[in-house]
């Protein structure tokens, strides 16, 4: 699996009261690698960063104080 350009990163919110609450947001890929050595993927804002692996898996990265990522998060792939 190569990498590609954009991702969807979905946050779900279990224990909602809606079934299967969640958010999602389109990240874009950057020239920065994170602490696996993957690309680092960010919103158009900056503040949603995450490092994805080509195996789609998703380590969410801290871009200011007082975050908590949340630990619930999946990749789409955007073609």
């Amino acid at each position: 699996m190569g990498q590609r350009d954009e991702y969807e990163l979905v946050f779900v919110h279990p224990g909602s009261a809606t079934p299967a609450a969640e958010d999602a947001v389109v990240v874009h890929r950057t020239e920065r690698k994170g602490p696996g050595g993957h690309p680092v993927y960010t919103d158009d804002t900056g503040i949603v960063q995450a490092e994805i692996s080509d195996r789609d898996e998703v380590r969410m990265i801290a871009s200011g104080g007082h975050q908590a990522p949340s630990p619930v998060v999946q990749v789409r792939r955007l073609v």
